[in-house]
């Protein structure tokens, strides 16, 4: 391959058609739609992501991290002049989750992530019970924690799931509003403000290790940018005026979503091999 053609190439990868193009924008526009109301979008760009011929996976998930940082940044911006999160909790969140991303992004590699994929599926079927049978669980903020404590909660939560985020990624903002309601105490649109300003982090954390690796498709990212910028802008208006309830229902549906999905992956990659 020339230089002129390597150069061409981290932009838009040179199979890519416009058809697939218009589909990658489709899918991005709703990857910020979700995202902004409770996470969980990267369940439809990433995978798109995974259709483009001459893309490898990590170039994908590289390309996913821009564009969703888009998103995030649009997100995070209008949830905090609506819902006014305290920052006091949402940064150093963010500075711990942008760290552990940077270093789950670092690692991800070496680790055989197949293992984690069954501990995530419990872990959300036990969430999405306890969301149905609870109904009043973060309709209100009842923090569990006060003083250093409730701090120490918040930025374990944002180092575990940078890390996450790093090493996996689909579903990130929907882990962390399920830790910052079931596990320190806030309402959905408290903990749905704070997760995007902590989505942010790790999305930055993450891209901060695969851009110098050259593994980023800029120009495709930049599309995806702008249009999941759109959907993160109308998801997060529809959010903050519907309210909890809005918020809550959404989250059931990602939720579910992600049991199929991961589950799926667990079928393919655990449980189907030790039946063939």
């Amino acid at each position: 391959m020339t230089a002129s053609a390597a150069s061409a190439a981290a932009f838009f990868p040179p199979e890519l058609t416009l058809a697939t193009l218009l589909l990658l924008l489709v899918a991005a526009f709703a990857a910020g739609w979700i995202d902004a109301v409770v996470g969980g979008g990267g369940l439809l760009q990433l995978p798109a992501l995974l259709l483009v011929p001459g893309l490898s996976p990590v170039q994908a998930l590289a390309t996913n991290k821009l564009g969703s940082i888009f998103g995030t940044t649009t997100s995070a911006l209008t949830y905090y002049r609506r819902a006014r999160p305290d920052l006091r909790t949402a940064l150093p969140m963010a500075a711990v989750a942008l760290v552990g991303s940077f270093g789950g992004a670092s690692i991800a590699a070496a680790l055989p992530v197949a293992v984690f994929k069954p501990v995530i599926v419990l872990a959300l079927v036990t969430v999405a019970v306890i969301t149905l049978l609870r109904p009043a669980l973060g309709t209100t903020t009842a923090l569990r924690f006060s003083g250093h404590a409730h701090y120490r909660a918040a930025i374990a939560v944002g180092l575990a799931v940078g890390v996450y985020d790093g090493v996996l990624g689909p579903g990130t903002g929907t882990f962390l509003v399920i830790a910052m309601v079931s596990l320190i105490g806030y309402d959905f649109m408290q903990a749905s403000a704070k997760a995007k300003i902590v989505n942010f982090a790790t999305n930055l954390g993450a891209l901060l290790f695969f851009a110098p690796h050259g593994a980023v498709a800029w120009g495709l990212g930049i599309l995806l940018g702008l249009a999941n910028t759109a959907g993160s802008y109308l998801g997060s208006r529809m959010a903050i005026s519907s309210g909890t309830r809005f918020i809550r229902t959404a989250f059931l549906v990602v939720v579910t979503a992600l049991i199929v999905k991961v589950g799926h992956d667990v079928w393919v990659e655990n449980l189907r091999p030790l039946l063939a």
